[in-house]
């Protein structure tokens, strides 16, 4: 028999975007809501596709609930799912872990929740569908799973469903760690993947998929999210389609200062870099980190005054789309001119920044901030000790420019 399903993962919903919301809580806001929207638009695109089946293998939610909100959106969606006669089989993951999420609403009769003690077999009769899967019990489960997993029903299309870190990926914590050949072995026709947030075939015949997260968090995980169909034409896949989902979106935009010797070259050239950015965001929100390269006679100027720059660059980059927000402002370029670093008394400033120590700096820092927290009403006062080299190339830039310029203030 010939239908389609739905294979998602790693909603993450409820996530808390923490990092994001040190910087702008309106757009941690969005972000978050984006999540929930990504959702919603997935479960209107399987009604209108008439799925036969839905997937979703694992971490549903980002971790414990705040509050009942999220459990009764999601129950809500699902209850469309299920209005609409469309089963639900889920995973649970490393982030929604049965001893991590304690909290429960009731879901529809149509979803299937996978155990935790061993994979498990569900079958769909009418499609000779046989579906096997597991859910974490714990938020580190370390152990193979795959070789556990019981053997294919004969005659039936077999479908496995495991929240891992296959073959090892950059990023991803080794839960439920197995081998790309150790799914093969088990003569499934397809395994639906989640713990990746990268969407990536592994193997075809039989297919081993990741479909990557619905909706982007963070800087990592830049350009289009979403989910796949999965056609299915006589017992074997015959496609794979991806239904992008995100409503906001991350990019990364790396510009070569060193081709631009003033302010208002380089800030036209950082218009024209946003371009194909606004172009493939289609509207959607788009948050971006600008990283400027190269050696260039602004190197100086950039880092003593990066705040005024990120400022200028954002209107630049609006000239293409209203809805872009410069996420952070990464300046890796280099000192054109090499200048020797003699301040106004003769001493070399850029031997004695050379040997301060940017971390113990930035700790140091980090303590004053909390005792002037801790005296005050004062919030958001944080140091991001990855920032400190940052930190220090930006100090020694603003302590040179003003030499240089004879300035003693």
């Amino acid at each position: 028999m010939d239908f389609t399903f739905l294979h998602c993962a790693d909603l993450h919903l409820g996530s808390p975007l923490l990092g994001l919301s040190l910087k702008d809580e309106a757009i941690a806001r969005r972000f978050a809501q984006a999540s929930r929207d990504a959702f919603s638009d997935l479960v209107t695109a399987a009604i209108a596709e008439r799925v036969a089946f839905v997937l979703i293998a694992g971490d549903v939610y980002d971790g414990e609930w705040k509050d009942t909100a999220i459990g009764l959106f999601f129950a809500r969606e699902l209850s469309r799912l299920h209005r609409a006669e469309i089963p639900v089989f889920i995973i649970h993951g490393n982030h929604d872990a049965k001893n991590v999420v304690t909290s429960a609403i009731p879901l529809p009769g149509n979803v299937t929740t996978f155990p935790v003690k061993r994979a498990k077999t569900q079958k769909l009769e009418a499609l000779r569908v046989a579906i096997h899967g597991r859910s974490f019990l714990e938020r580190e489960e370390t152990e193979n799973w795959a070789p556990t997993y019981p053997e294919a029903v004969t005659g039936y299309f077999n479908i496995g469903m495991l929240h891992t870190s296959c073959d090892g990926k950059p990023g991803h914590a080794s839960y439920a760690p197995c081998t790309t050949q150790d799914l093969v072995a088990k003569s499934y026709d397809y395994w639906a993947l989640g713990h990746v947030h990268q969407f990536e075939v592994l193997h075809e015949n039989p297919h081993i998929v990741y479909p990557g997260n619905l909706q982007g968090r963070s800087i990592r995980e830049c350009g289009p999210k979403g989910a796949v169909f999965v056609d299915v034409q006589d017992g074997r896949v015959r496609d794979l389609r991806r239904v992008i989902t995100d409503q906001a979106r991350w990019a990364e935009v790396v510009l070569d200062a060193s081709r631009h010797d003033n302010r208002e070259a380089l800030l036209s050239a950082v218009a024209q870099a946003f371009r194909p950015v606004a172009g493939e965001a289609e509207g959607k929100l788009v948050a971006a980190r600008l990283r400027l390269t190269g050696a260039t006679a602004l190197h100086r100027s950039l880092l003593a005054d990066p705040g005024g720059f990120a400022v200028d660059a954002l209107a630049a980059a609006q000239q293409n789309a209203e809805d872009i927000w410069i996420e952070k402002l990464r300046l890796d370029t280099r000192d054109l001119l090499q200048a020797s670093g003699e301040d106004l008394a003769g001493v070399d400033l850029d031997a004695l920044l050379a040997g301060a120590d940017a971390a113990a700096l930035a700790r140091r820092l980090t303590e004053d901030m909390e005792m002037l927290r801790s005296k005050s009403s004062g919030a958001g006062l944080a140091l991001d000790l990855e920032d400190a080299p940052a930190l220090m190339a930006e100090a020694r830039a603003l302590l040179l420019e003003r030499a240089a310029h004879g300035e003693d203030r």
